[in-house]
Parts: C-alpha cells; sequence; structure tokens
C-alpha cells in the first residue's frame, strides 16, 4: 500500500481524536488527505513523534479524550528508538502508535534506513508494546479499529511502499499558529 492509501485509512477512523505525525511526507500527505485540527504535524522534529505523542496519551488520560494516536516513519523512530522503550515502559493504555515503514528515508532520495534489515514490530514488541502488523487498507482498518477500543499501548507496524504521492503541496503552515490551532481543539475536547 501507499502511504497516502494508509494515511486516508487512519484519517477515517481518528477524527475524534489526537493524530501527532512525523514530520515532512507523512505530514504533507497528510494535511493532503485532511487537515484537522486534531492533526499536530511536528514540523523539522524528526525523531520526536512518539515522545510527543505519549506526553499527549499522559495528559489526556482520564479525561474523556480516548486516544493518542501516532504516525511515525521507520527512519524517524530510528533517530529516537528509546522513545519506543519509554513508551513501553510507561505503558499508557491510550497510546497507538502506527508505524509507516517504508525502509526508506522517503524525504532523502529514497536512503534505506536500518528497517530494511531490523524488524521494528519485534523490537517495539520487545520493549511492551502490543504489535499489530499490517501489510494491506484491510489489515490496517482492522487494526485502527482494534487499538481504538482495546486498552494499549498498541504499535501497528505498517509495511507501506517507498515513494511520495507526485504533486503533494508543501505544508507552509506557521508553526505557532498550527501548534495554537490543535490546543484550541484538545482542551475543547477535554473541557467539554
Amino acid at each position: 500500500m501507499k502511504r497516502i492509501e494508509a494515511l486516508r485509512a487512519i484519517t477515517a477512523q481518528t477524527a475524534e481524536v489526537p493524530v501527532t505525525a512525523t514530520c515532512a511526507a507523512t505530514s504533507r500527505e497528510l494535511a493532503a488527505v485532511a487537515d484537522r485540527d486534531n492533526h499536530l504535524y511536528l514540523l523539522d522534529a524528526m525523531g520526536l513523534t512518539v515522545s510527543v505523542g505519549t506526553g499527549i496519551a499522559l495528559g489526556i488520560a482520564g479525561s474523556g479524550v480516548s486516544r493518542s494516536v501516532v504516525l511515525d516513519g521507520d527512519g524517524s523512530l530510528l533517530m529516537n528508538l528509546g522513545s519506543a522503550a519509554t513508551a513501553g515502559y510507561l505503558a499508557q493504555p491510550n497510546l497507538v502508535i502506527v508505524l509507516l515503514d517504508n525502509g526508506v528515508y522517503a524525504s532523502t532520495a529514497g536512503i534505506a534506513t536500518q528497517a530494511e534489515k531490523l524488524d521494528l514490530g519485534a523490537i517495539a514488541e520487545s520493549v511492551g508494546l502490543g504489535v499489530l502488523r499490517a501489510n494491506t487498507i484491510g489489515e490496517l482498518d482492522a487494526a485502527l479499529r482494534r487499538t481504538l477500543t482495546e486498552p494499549g499501548p498498541w504499535f501497528v507496524h505498517t509495511r507501506i511502499e517507498a515513494g511520495n504521492e507526485p504533486g503533494t503541496p508543501l505544508l507552509l503552515i506557521d508553526p505557532v499558529v498550527h501548534a495554537d490551532r490543535f490546543r484550541r481543539w484538545l482542551t475543547g475536547r477535554i473541557a467539554a
């Protein structure tokens, strides 16, 4: 499956929960699919997606907001693999990490990542995350339904094709305005 197809499947089930997306192509394609107030695009913050999403999961625990969903790539996760260990250690039942694994750094000419040889799902399992695997849209849909309703923490290891969606516009959003938009959405949900 292509990344943009996976993102369409993810947005179909996550309109009511905070979604933290890794930088570059993932954020651009997510915004092209559905630019929503509940999306936090981590522009220029490679390697921090799981950390931010875990912090959000901790912050919303008991608030009525059911999940914190993280969209990370293999290159970004490998840049800060300790974030997965921390997520497993903290064991937030409301955390869902969706790893979009294409085995390459998609935004830098497709240079191979270590995921070419390493099983990031097995690594996630070794640090205490519940792992589901998705190689098709149907498997991803089923994994999302499960992880959005059953306690976690979850790690959905999703295999995608290498390459970016042609013609996807740059995401030229002011980070301060964007962060405020997300903050207002999230605090509105918590206060409700």
